[in-house]
């Protein structure tokens, strides 16, 4: 039995969830989020709670129970609490805008990058404290991979370069950092 897709998801109050058509529906005070529930995986409403079980012991079945609890534990976080991802922006120069759902960066290239952010996504730009070479760009909604997605995708633009640092990465991600050249003796 899978030790994650056991478990029980209890509801928070103001929480309301609905299982039909093979989609885990789920409704809170920040919004609706809905889940696909695998082949082979049925969820179970009790009062104020729903647990997941599965019809086989085939291996897809299996590997796809935690995978369905997880996803519904999600959308149930999610539209009760939301989800936030922080990326730091390192470098001299770098700068970044939020003006309304378009996220503008300034990375260094020749032109500023102009990345649309998508619905139920949004941001908020923070000045560091330890210093005017780092600023953070964080994300907030309700959908974990929107948020993730769209971290990774803003990364992508910059990542972080092993030698001095500078770049787009999550905060309190370590870049490994490689040493310079040494010179002639």
């Amino acid at each position: 039995m899978s030790r994650i897709g056991k478990k029980v998801i209890p509801f928070p109050k103001g929480v309301k969830a609905s299982v039909k058509d093979g989609l885990f529906h789920v409704e809170g005070p920040k919004g609706k989020l809905t889940s696909p529930i695998p082949p082979g995986i049925t969820a179970e409403l009790e009062d104020g709670s729903v647990s997941f079980s599965r019809a086989s012991e085939e291996g897809a079945v299996r590997a796809s129970h935690g995978l369905a609890r997880a996803l519904a534990n999600n959308c149930v976080v999610g539209v009760t609490e939301g989800f936030k991802k922080e990326l730091e922006i390192i470098g001299v120069g770098y700068r970044v805008a939020v003006n309304g759902n378009v996220v503008e960066l300034h990375l260094g290239y020749s032109h500023p990058i102009n990345f649309p952010l998508p619905s139920g996504v949004s941001a908020v730009v923070e000045t560091a404290q330890r210093g005017a070479k780092s600023l953070f760009l964080t994300l907030t909604g309700i959908d974990k991979q929107a948020i993730g997605q769209v971290a990774a995708n803003i990364r992508r633009l910059r990542p972080p370069e092993p030698y001095k640092g500078k770049g787009i990465r999550y905060k309190d991600e370590q870049v490994l950092r490689k040493a310079g050249k040494t010179g002639k003796k």
